[in-house]
């Protein structure tokens, strides 16, 4: 993370820095602020398009959407790169591109699987079930790399299990594929998280998240042309039909597929200008909104069951955050 800050040339008089102290304050809160609209305004951007075209529109091609999604991150990333190339690119060992490679398959499965889990879900379920995160993360650093946590940390993972469980039960658009997709969705993101963590942690391989996706969507891209191929082959043809037919389409899926790269690009800006907690805790109220949002637009039907399941995980993930500072 640290090689941004080596390029400030010291200002020449006291007095110019003085005042150049004055105005960050301010201005670096409104940029903060913007950041966090920015994160909010790109998240649920992406889920609800995806939601949309998945299901409202009809265009049921999962995997082609995150190839595109994909294709976007990588395009984005190397211009951005390009655009910025302030750092000189440090050459990347063979072992490490490797990780990198295994980091990217995970991505691109749980993206996947999020993405196959919105054609048959609901938003609201999509999220009651993401926000176990910090559960599988817990459980897979355990296994994975034998990290293991304070008690009350795992004691407060108990609700945010419950909650979805409960959520699940009072379901009534309940889908058990698309659950299951949902859960291992979750899962991979978790898995990313630790694998992350353990593949990139000697100080020579750090590797901000922008610098990873760009190595990571090439990767995901590689995979999902296939994939593609293999599992949707007829959605080249439905995207070439949908594009004579209503011009949007196209403009639809460009939005959705830059917006999945803004979505990557904000959560790294606000974690580099915050901190990873503030990340988390931002998380939960994004799912919330997310959800809210989401049933005004698809109209879904809710029941109390599932707002109380839903309600007592976020509970559980706010719980589990504070327990985690208090661990430290």
């Amino acid at each position: 993370m640290g090689q941004e800050a080596h390029h400030h040339h010291a200002l020449p008089t006291s007095a110019a820095a003085a005042d150049a102290a004055a105005a960050p304050a301010a201005s670096s809160r409104l940029f903060t602020a913007g950041l966090v609209a920015a994160w909010y305004a790109s998240n649920i951007g992406v889920l609800l398009l995806n939601k949309y075209l998945l299901s409202v529109y009809g265009f049921r091609y999962p995997v082609f959407l995150t190839a595109c999604h994909m294709s976007a991150c990588a395009l984005l990333s190397s211009l951005a790169h390009v655009y910025a190339a302030s750092a000189p690119a440090r050459r990347r060992s063979r072992g490490q591109l490797a990780r990198v490679a295994v980091l990217g398959a995970v991505f691109c499965a749980s993206v996947v699987s999020g993405n196959v889990s919105l054609r048959y879900l609901p938003v609201s379920f999509n999220q009651a079930v993401g926000a176990t995160t910090p559960f599988f993360t817990a459980v897979l650093a355990y296994a994975v790399a034998a990290r293991r946590e304070a008690c009350a940390t795992y004691a407060a993972l108990i609700p945010v299990v419950a909650g979805v469980v409960i959520a699940t039960g009072g379901e009534p658009s309940f889908h058990l594929f698309g659950f299951i997709m949902c859960v291992g969705a979750t899962a991979g993101r978790a898995l990313k998280t630790v694998l992350q963590g353990i593949l990139l942690s000697s100080e020579e391989e750090k590797m901000n998240s922008m610098d990873l996706l760009r190595y990571m969507s090439p990767v995901a891209v590689i995979l999902l042309v296939p994939a593609t191929l293999i599992m949707e082959r007829e959605a080249f043809g439905v995207v070439a039909t949908l594009a004579r037919e209503d011009p949007n389409f196209i403009w639809i899926l460009l939005c959705n597929s830059s917006m999945a790269y803004f979505v990557n690009l904000t959560n790294f800006l606000v974690t580099k200008h915050t901190s990873p907690l503030t990340l988390q805790v931002l998380g939960n109220a994004k799912g919330a909104v997310a959800v809210v949002v989401s049933i005004l637009i698809f109209r879904n039907p809710v029941t109390f069951m599932g707002m109380l399941g839903y309600g007592i995980t976020v509970a559980g993930v706010v719980l589990y955050g504070e327990a985690k500072k208090r661990s430290k």
